[in-house]
C-alpha cells in the first residue's frame, strides 16, 4: 500500500468540504495510506506572502518539516498549496543561508527542521505516475461519460512543479479523465490564471479573468469543468454568475473539483454523481 503525507490546503476542511468527503474515499480504493498531520498549519494562501515572505516560507518549512519526521512525501489537493510547497523548498535548496533563517524560526516554535527530504506531490500527479492510470482505470466503476474541461491554473504549471508534465501543454488531467471513462475537452485557458489572490483588492478583473476561462471552456464544448485548485475552484464555481454578468459571457457550466469526479468514477456517492449529470443536462450542453 501505498504511504504519504496529506495537507488539506486552506479550503478542504472549510469552505469545500466535499473535498475531504472525496478524498479519503478514493485513496482507500486505490490502496494509498493517507497520513495525518495534526500540527499542520496554513500555508499563507500567497496572501501572507505579500506582506512578509519569511513568515509563509516559515509555516511552509514547519509542514514540510512535520511531513519530513515521518518519513514520507506530501500530498495535497490543492495546486495553490502545491505550488506554494515547491517554492519554498525550491527557495530553501537555492540559498542555504535563507534555508538557515527559515530553520531557525521553525525550531524556536516547533522543534522541526526541514532539511528538503520531503517533496510535495499533487492528487493528480500522484495517482498519474505513482498508481498509474492502468489501476486507476481498472477500478472505475461508474464511468463519468461527460465532456470535461480540465482546469490547471498556473501555479502547478511552472518548472519545478508540474511533476513530469508538461509545464506548458500539461495533459495529465486529460489522460486521467480519459482514465475514469470521460471525454476530455481541449482548449487554450486550462493554464491561465482566474486571479484568485485579487478577489478582494482587484474584484473586475478577476471576475474577467474567470469569465475568459468559462467561456473558453463552454465555447469548445465541455459540459463540465473539473479544478486541480480548491482555491480557483471558489472563482470558477461561487463567482461564475457574477463573473458572466460583468464580462457579458456566457459562463454557466458545472464545476467539480478533481477528487469529487475520480471518487464519483471509483463508485462513490453515486447520488450525488446523479445530481451532477442532471445539472450537466440542464446546463453544461
Amino acid at each position: 500500500m501505498a504511504k504519504i503525507a496529506y495537507y488539506p490546503g486552506n479550503v478542504a476542511r472549510a469552505g469545500a468540504y466535499e473535498v475531504e468527503d472525496c478524498i479519503q474515499p478514493l485513496c482507500k480504493a486505490l490502496n494509498i495510506q493517507l497520513v495525518e498531520l495534526p500540527k499542520a498549519s496554513s500555508d499563507g494562501g500567497n496572501v501572507i506572502k505579500q506582506a512578509t515572505p519569511k513568515l509563509q516560507d516559515a509555516l511552509v518549512a514547519r509542514n514540510l518539516a512535520l511531513a519530513e519526521a515521518k518519513g514520507l512525501d506530501i500530498m495535497t489537493t490543492c495546486a495553490t498549496s502545491h505550488a506554494i510547497m515547491c517554492n519554498t523548498a525550491d527557495d530553501m535548496k537555492r540559498d542555504p543561508v535563507y534555508a538557515s533563517t527559515i530553520n531557525n524560526l521553525v525550531a524556536r516554535t516547533s522543534k522541526v527542521e526541514y532539511t528538503g527530504e520531503t517533496q510535495s506531490r499533487h492528487l493528480l500527479h500522484y495517482l498519474v505516475e505513482e498508481i498509474g492510470l492502468d489501476a486507476v482505470r481498472d477500478a472505475v466503476k461508474n464511468p463519468l461519460n461527460m465532456k470535461i474541461a480540465a482546469y490547471y491554473g498556473p501555479d502547478m504549471q511552472r518548472d519545478g512543479a508540474c511533476a513530469g508534465d508538461d509545464p506548458f501543454m500539461p495533459t495529465y488531467m486529460e489522460q486521467l479523465i480519459e482514465a475514469l471513462g470521460g471525454t476530455p475537452v481541449d482548449y487554450d485557458s486550462k493554464c491561465s490564471s482566474v486571479g484568485s489572490t485579487s478577489m478582494l483588492t482587484l474584484e473586475d478583473s478577476s471576475l474577467a479573468m474567470t469569465a475568459a476561462v468559462l467561456s473558453d471552456a463552454i465555447e469548445s464544448g465541455a459540459e463540465l469543468v473539473v479544478s486541480a485548485c480548491t482555491v480557483s475552484h471558489i472563482n470558477l464555481d461561487s463567482y461564475q454568475s457574477k463573473a458572466g454578468r460583468v464580462s457579458g459571457k456566457n459562463t454557466s457550466v458545472p464545476v467539480s473539483h478533481l477528487s469529487e469526479i475520480v471518487a464519483f468514477a471509483l463508485g462513490y456517492y453515486p447520488d450525488r454523481l446523479a445530481q451532477l449529470r442532471t445539472r450537466v443536462r440542464l446546463i453544461g450542453s
